[in-house]
């Protein structure tokens, strides 16, 4: 990466243009042409620098609710558990992990009562039980990367 793409990495972070041709904006900024600037991000994210592009939203603020999930999923049912959830579009997360609570994944609706009545869906479809933890408190609301930090300090900055 160079310098180009570390700034053009700062300013899609948080400061994605709103506007119909977001790329000339962001070229713009960074002395570039709108489709030099969105070839870049095409790179990155063909390289994997780049895993998604997309609105984060305050489910909340929004009127929605939100719950982070757990299943215990045997080994051989993995991918079966896994596309029956990620089916569903309020699915925004699903992580396996090393843990007798294996399948972890985060769920949004318009309502308490739209997530109950989708994990029961998911769980009558699957026969494996869901660990519903819904959000009590929110401790992390976002994480900026600086990309063109000199310190030698972890770049994630909390805000």
């Amino acid at each position: 990466m160079d310098d180009l793409d570390k700034r053009i990495l700062d300013l899609i972070q948080s400061d994605f243009p709103l506007e119909a041709r977001p790329y000339d904006a962001i070229g713009a900024r960074v002395g570039l042409t709108g489709a030099e600037a969105l070839a870049r991000v095409r790179k990155l994210r063909s390289r994997g620098v780049i895993r998604r592009i997309g609105a984060n939203f305050q489910s909340r603020k929004l009127g929605w609710s939100s719950t982070l999930c757990a299943a215990r999923v045997p080994e051989d049912r993995l991918e079966e558990f896994a596309a029956e959830v990620n089916r569903h579009p309020g699915v925004t997360h699903n992580y396996l992990r090393r843990h007798r609570y294996n399948v972890w994944f985060t769920y949004i609706a318009p309502s308490r009562q739209d997530i109950e009545a989708a994990l029961a869906g998911i769980s009558a479809k699957t026969g494996i039980e869901i660990l519903d933890l819904p959000m009590e408190k929110m401790f992390k609301i976002k994480v900026d990367f600086d990309m063109n930090s000199e310190q030698g300090q972890d770049p994630g900055q909390e805000q």
